[in-house]
């Protein structure tokens, strides 16, 4: 009668173990996930910001191209006409 009665205790006490060492191997799984991932932050933060900036730059650049651009069409480039071309002269006259 006791022979049984160890044999299902046995079984139980292999099921709860394994569920909760599956469990545990899991949680140490995603804790090195989790402090690899922390590790690499800082660089891909500085990295963005990096990105970030040169976008910037590159559209602040480009702006200031066009609004010189519009502000020199606005004033009409210069107030001199272009001169006219001399007539040339050939050697038949």
């Amino acid at each position: 009668m006791e022979r049984p009665l160890i044999a299902a205790l046995l079984l139980v006490g292999l099921i709860i173990g394994s569920g909760v060492g599956s469990s545990y191997a899991r949680a140490r799984r995603g804790w090195n996930d989790y402090q690899a991932a922390k590790k690499t932050v800082p660089g891909a933060r500085r990295a963005a910001w990096m990105l970030i900036k040169v976008v910037t730059t590159k559209v602040g650049v480009i702006a200031l191209l066009l609004v010189g651009a519009v502000a020199y069409a606005a004033v009409g480039g210069s107030d001199e006409p272009a001169p006219a071309p001399a007539p040339s002269s050939s050697a038949d006259e």
